[in-house]
């Protein structure tokens, strides 16, 4: 994806090529008749005539690549009137999603790491309701805040991962693969660390990494009960 021009029609036609091979005939190519997208058989939105839509991708094109608007606010607008444009057949979501992503990683580097289709994945009701909203409303505003929260947020959370990998220490990380996916005791770890001086165990190994909330207690309430055990934190999947 990196290799194709954000401000290039040739190339987003060639990357709907690649993307769509498979999957329909029309790959590479804007539609030749009206679109239409429908929640069941009830029609919520329809794209402009075939005969203008290359016009108009050329001119989104032309407006993102040309205009002062900040970068952020830009790929949100850009992303909202390609949806609503639909230009083609089948594929439009995952393209304007894509090429949102294009356009800001080349504005900012990080945005590698942010895969917009990747992040809307995790609120595909919401994505779409907002569209719906924008689209009754005739303004792609509550879009674009919507976007620019969604980033936001992400952006945060990668962030903090960022943080807390640079914290994780190498005793740390040999406690971690120690534990792996069990339920341990202090004894058990210990032996497997290969370690025998407890206060070098607790404040090096153990401490850090409940303070950093990779790992947790069996017993919270009772940190030195004789019971205590303690296991890897479980975090949900991007």
């Amino acid at each position: 994806m990196l290799t194709f021009d954000p401000f290039n029609m040739d190339d987003l036609l060639k990357s709907h090529k690649i993307l769509m091979a498979e999957l329909t005939n029309e790959a590479g190519r804007f539609c030749f008749g009206g679109v239409g997208v429908f929640a069941g058989e009830k029609l919520v939105h329809m794209a402009p005539p075939a005969d203008v839509i290359p016009k108009l991708i050329s001119d989104l094109i032309h407006w993102v690549k040309t205009t002062d608007t900040h970068p952020l606010i830009k790929s949100c607008v850009f992303h909202y009137e390609f949806e609503f444009i639909h230009p083609f057949a089948d594929g439009n979501g995952r393209m304007g999603r894509m090429w949102q992503t294009l356009l800001l990683s080349r504005w900012r580097p990080i945005f590698n790491w942010l895969s917009v289709e990747t992040l809307i994945r995790e609120r595909q009701q919401e994505y779409y309701a907002i569209l719906a909203v924008a689209d009754k409303a005739v303004d792609s505003t509550a879009f674009v805040e919507f976007m620019l929260r969604f980033i936001r947020d992400a952006l945060n959370d990668l962030m903090l991962t960022e943080q807390v990998r640079e914290q994780v220490t190498d005793q740390v990380e040999r406690l971690m693969s120690a534990l792996g996916s069990e339920t341990l005791s202090t004894k058990e770890l210990l032996e497997r660390l290969g370690l025998k001086h407890r206060p070098t165990f607790s404040n090096n190994y153990l401490r850090p990494a409940l303070e950093l909330g990779l790992i947790e207690m069996t017993v919270p309430d009772k940190p030195n009960s004789s019971k205590q055990q303690y296991r890897a934190v479980k975090r949900n999947s991007d």
